[in-house]
């Protein structure tokens, strides 16, 4: 019994280690392949992870590289596009020097390079068209980077600021070298852009002299800078005066520089057509002083405008030492620093015969021609000598048509000077010319002297006719009731519609302050005095004096913007300013 259950438990036990070992290689083999299985999957994981990480840190690598390549170019590109402003930059400032640009850039100037640390900017200036009468410049400035290289090519079409009332001083003389300042006085209103020059003064006070509350309407500019060190010479209260704003620090008209009066009066000199240059002469039966002129009376007849011209006329002065305290005209070849007194106007003789020209003003219209370019029609008369402007036979002087009249000399204003309003239908509620005065042929008239322009005083005259030389004829100005000299007067109020430039001196009153038998006014103290247009003058001339006034005008000044527009024959502007013409501005790259 015993030997049979052992005989069956070792039987049975070997079974079992049979089957324990079957079990164990059986395990050891599924093991194996569920092993096998599952490392199989791992390793192309583990590639596909090495490979994304690899595309990521390659992709952030070339994202970066991109960026700071972006970062390098837009740098280059910003560097080369200010290198090219530069350019331009320097450019107008080397224009704005200049005496005369035309002749300048007619000679091969205007041009120049600028080298900068990490680049440089070539630039040159030429001329380029005109817009109406007004000349055109182009300003090309082509920028360079470094490294990466790039160009940015900057070319700006540019023309000179045209002026509203624009002087090289707000002072009078008082001497040959003393001054005094001129006032804006409470209340006045300045409907004229105004521009003052700076003024050497020290200790540095403020140019522009102020006296209440005046109404600045439109922008005034100043050369002068705002303060002195640390200290304001305008202040919010002075600032507040000025309602269409007030810049300085710019560029100062040159009307003092004599230089460029003269090359732009030889320039208009040889532009004018042969016909329309007078040069004066004077009878030597006049006793001192006098001067040689030619008279000019504009009227308008059959709808056409005229001019008709007396040339050989001789002004009868008065002599220095019995005008105004203020007649002073700028010593030449000292450019508005030195004064002296001039003979003011008191009447003059025509001659008899043969010196008279009467043609349409039309007649007069020329081109200003620059190479291949060429200005709009434009009238013209040149004058080298003195010009007297009025008339007794009209009631006042009517221009009809776009003419400039330049003198070497002195211009006397002895009228009202209107433009042509084709019966007031041309003109706003203010009185102004529209600017559609008239379509596609505007009225307008320039006058600029190298002397001064002033307003006559028609009281200087004797109180009888005087006697004339042989061969001439009194030749009596200004309004009146009859040929004696002592009754004519000017029309209150007396109307200039013109763009004046006044190169030795002011545009001004003659005989203002002269004591007892002061400026003869129409009545009363004062009377009016409109200006529709523009003045450019070296010094302030003076049209009144006294607050109230006491004698002289009270005076008007509207700017005729049609001005802007150039439609006034021949270059006579002054400014300093350069400024982009209208859609003027280009860039572009070249990389």
């Amino acid at each position: 019994m015993n030997t049979k259950l052992d005989t069956c438990g070792s039987a049975s036990s070997g079974i079992r280690a049979r089957n324990t070992k079957y079990e164990i290689r059986h395990i050891a083999k599924r093991r194996a392949r569920f092993g096998n299985t599952k490392y199989g999957f791992v390793l192309p994981l583990v590639l596909v992870a090495i490979v994304i990480l690899m595309a990521l840190i390659i992709g952030a690598t070339m994202t970066g590289y991109g960026s700071r390549l972006q970062a390098v170019q837009t740098k280059s590109q910003t560097e080369a596009m200010l290198a090219a402003e530069a350019g331009y930059e320097q450019a107008i400032f080397w224009m704005s020097q200049r005496t005369d640009l035309l002749g300048d850039i007619a000679d091969g100037n205007g041009g120049g390079s600028i080298n900068f640390d990490t680049g440089r900017c070539d630039y040159d200036i030429g001329f380029h068209g005109f817009i109406g009468a007004r000349p055109v410049f182009r300003v090309t400035s082509t920028g360079i980077s470094g490294r990466p290289s790039f160009t940015r090519v900057v070319d700006v079409d540019v023309m000179q600021e045209t002026s509203g009332w624009a002087m090289g001083s707000c002072r009078v003389p008082t001497g040959t070298t003393s001054t005094t300042a001129v006032y804006f006085k409470n209340n006045e209103i300045v409907d004229i852009p105004l521009h003052i020059n700076k003024y050497d003064d020290s200790p540095d006070v403020r140019d522009i002299w102020i006296l209440g509350h005046p109404r600045f309407k439109r922008k005034v500019e100043m050369s002068e800078s705002r303060k002195d060190g640390s200290t304001d010479k305008y202040g919010s209260t002075i600032i507040s005066y000025f309602e269409d704003g007030i810049t300085f620090d710019q560029p100062g008209v040159r009307i003092t520089d004599e230089a460029a009066i003269t090359s732009k009066i030889n320039r208009f000199r040889d532009s004018t057509a042969d016909a329309y240059k007078f040069t004066p002469t004077a009878s030597s039966s006049v006793a001192n002083p006098r001067y040689a002129a030619a008279q000019l009376e504009f009227y308008v007849s059959g709808g056409i405008g005229y001019v008709k011209i007396t040339n050989n006329c001789t002004v009868k002065g008065i002599a220095t030492g019995s005008v105004g305290p203020y007649d002073y005209s700028v010593v030449p070849g000292y450019s508005g620093a030195r004064f002296q007194l001039y003979s003011i106007y008191s009447y003059h003789f025509a001659p008899a015969s043969g010196a008279v020209t009467i043609v349409p003003i039309e007649n007069t219209y020329v081109r200003q021609t620059i190479g291949t370019y060429q200005s709009e029609l434009g009238g013209q008369i040149y004058v080298n000598g003195n010009v007297v402007i009025g008339s007794c036979d009209y009631t006042d002087m009517i221009v009809k048509g776009k003419i400039t009249v330049v003198a070497t000399g002195n211009i006397w204003i002895a009228d009202s000077i209107k433009v042509d309003d084709n019966g007031g239908i041309q003109r706003d509620a203010n009185g102004m010319p529209k600017a559609d005065n008239p379509n596609f042929n505007p009225n307008v008239l320039g006058l600029i002297a190298q002397g001064v322009i002033k307003i006559v005083d028609p009281g200087r005259s004797p109180a009888s006719s005087p006697s004339p030389p042989s061969g001439y004829a009194f030749t009596r100005v200004c309004n009146g009731s009859s040929a004696t000299s002592n009754t004519r007067y000017l029309p209150d109020p007396t109307v200039v519609e013109a763009a004046i430039t006044v190169g030795g001196g002011g545009f001004g009153a003659e005989y203002v302050g002269g004591g007892a038998s002061g400026r003869k006014e129409f009545s009363g103290n004062s009377d009016d005095l409109y200006v529709r247009g523009s003045i450019t003058e070296v010094i302030r001339g003076v049209v009144n004096l006294g607050d109230p006034i006491t004698d002289g005008y009270a005076k008007y000044y509207h700017i005729d913007t049609r001005l802007m527009s150039g439609i006034l024959p021949g270059d006579i502007w002054f400014s300093g300013k350069y400024i982009p013409a209208p859609a003027g501005w280009h860039d572009h790259g070249l990389n």
